[in-house]
């Protein structure tokens, strides 16, 4: 490879041998406005396989999928599928070639059944009507080719996490697509997800597709990849043989350190309640219960984990504690203040910080500078104001401040947040919720889609918080981040706590069991 034919184990790249090249991309250079997001990649993938591409989040693994994807072209290097050198203008010639990507955010529309959503932009017509017969024929011959299990007239909004995932999957094989970029796609799932989703991988292969699967999660990577490229900095560092890799060896590829540890030791819980939530119940526009007589307390030096499967209430749970959604009944206390009526602003205000799990949609304005990101939900506090004005130069100072001390990496405090990866993103929210000081972090997903790195600086921040007396509600999907942060753990099935477990015994198998309902709820809150 450009920067080192060499994999971890030092035994030089695995050879191609008679399995033809499904991708090859040679010498990709990317350059944007003051910076080079990919120098001289190459990547190598043989049809039939499922190729990880592991690297921290702004190491040009994005960049990378877009340029073979056709979202832009290479400043410098050539793409070649199946052998042949191609010149992509749009993902619709991408598509063409038969490359199809299934992206991290899926890409649905919920009010449209799964056979719309599989066949929107490709409608199959018949006398210039749509022919919905044979849209229903090819997605049931590709439901059942692949194991994907798909119900054509099924509500999008009605499927969980992973079943959304194998309706997209269905999209770009509904398109014909032979080769499969999947971006981050365990995210969101619980460990009996993730099976399911490997099993699929599984049929894809036996069926001679090609899967390239970008992923931080470096555990999942050496159990489903036949082989890996590592990327750091924008340039290919290595390939590595799953077979034979360690995940140590893995990460120090990516980031030149051990693989961190989620893990706490000694517990900093003291008898000081900083949230108690009694009998919070929150209703849809139905008026159904989504979080239902929910009574929880969190102390000071204490993290209480929320695990569930994802629309099971932890997302409403969440607004109720901020003050985003009226409550139906109960109440919400800050120490011994109820604020059950108050505004987001107030309880903000009185020392309540907010990592979002959409940090785009909830946590962010991607199109202004770091600055004003940085003052986002604090403009009423220095160093945002001074007197009655926004202090721009005071938040560009403490913006800089952040960028250091929580590694935001970035050219300055003016560059547009769109412009910076995930994990960096997510890095100065981090730093932005922590820089006001709390008493109490809601902190939904604060890993989710970052890297080992980021990943490793955000666990020791909460970490480090904890043990001077920060009190924190941690949502996540990464069970294994629930378990290891956690110093209480309550289970969330259907808007309910119905199980409380001990973090230091239960096992993700046996936590993921409670989360679908599989197991019995023996020890419920």
């Amino acid at each position: 490879m450009a920067s080192g034919d060499r994999s971890a184990d030092g035994r030089g790249a695995a050879a191609t041998g008679d399995v033809p090249l499904a991708v090859e991309l040679r010498g990709i250079t990317k350059r944007f406005p003051g910076v080079v997001a990919n120098r001289d990649i190459e990547l190598r993938v043989r049809r039939g396989e499922v190729h990880a591409v592991v690297g921290e989040n702004g190491a040009g693994k994005s960049t990378l999928m877009k340029t073979l994807y056709g979202e832009h072209r290479p400043d410098e290097g050539q793409v070649l599928v199946d052998g042949r050198e191609v010149h992509f203008r749009s993902p619709a010639d991408a598509i063409a070639a038969g490359i199809g990507m299934v992206h991290q955010h899926f890409m649905l529309a919920d009010n449209f059944t799964v056979l719309e959503n599989v066949v929107l932009g490709s409608e199959p017509t018949r006398r210039g009507r749509l022919d919905l017969a044979e849209a229903r024929r090819r997605i049931a011959e590709i439901s059942d080719r692949y194991s994907l299990g798909l119900r054509a007239d099924a509500l999008v909004e009605d499927l969980g996490v992973g079943d959304r995932q194998r309706v997209e999957i269905a999209k770009v094989l509904y398109r014909n697509a032979r080769t499969l970029i999947l971006d981050e796609p365990t995210a969101v799932l619980v460990p009996q997800e993730v099976d399911e989703l490997f099993a699929n991988l599984a049929e894809l292969k036996r069926e001679g597709l090609t899967v390239i699967f970008i992923s931080h999660k470096l555990d999942e990577v050496r159990r489903v990849a036949d082989s890996i490229t590592v990327i750091r900095r924008g340039t290919t560092v290595g390939t590595a043989d799953p077979r034979t890799t360690t995940v140590k060896q893995l990460a120090e590829l990516m980031v030149g350190a051990e693989l961190p540890s989620p893990e706490i030791r000694s517990s900093t819980v003291r008898e000081t309640p900083v949230l108690r939530l009694a009998g919070v119940t929150v209703t849809d526009s139905g008026r159904r219960p989504v979080v239902d007589d929910v009574t929880l307390t969190v102390r000071e030096g204490e993290v209480v984990g929320i695990a569930g499967v994802e629309g099971n209430g932890q997302a409403e749970l969440v607004d109720a504690v901020m003050g985003l959604r009226p409550l139906a009944a109960g109440a919400v206390l800050l120490g011994d203040e109820d604020v059950t009526g108050w505004s987001t602003r107030a309880r903000r205000e009185s020392g309540v910080g907010f990592i979002p799990e959409d940090r785009h949609r909830q946590g962010m304005l991607l199109d202004a500078p770091l600055w004003e990101n940085r003052i986002l939900g604090h403009q009423t506090r220095p160093p945002a104001v001074k007197g009655p004005f926004i202090d721009r130069r005071g938040a560009r100072a403490d913006t800089a401040r952040i960028m250091r001390e929580y590694d935001v990496r970035a050219p300055g405090p003016d560059t547009l947040a769109v412009a910076l990866s995930g994990g960096n993103q997510q890095k100065l929210i981090v730093g932005r919720e922590m820089s006001a000081r709390p008493r109490l972090l809601v902190a939904a997903h604060p890993t989710r889609g970052v890297d080992v790195g980021a990943q490793s600086v955000i666990w020791e921040l909460l970490k480090d918080a904890r043990a001077e007396g920060l009190g924190i509600v941690l949502v996540s999907a990464d069970l294994d981040e629930l378990i290891g942060l956690s110093d209480t753990l309550h289970v969330m099935l259907r808007g309910r706590l119905v199980a409380t477990l001990d973090p230091r015994r239960v096992t993700p198998e046996e936590l993921g069991g409670h989360m679908t309902g599989a197991r019995t709820t023996a020890g419920a809150a």
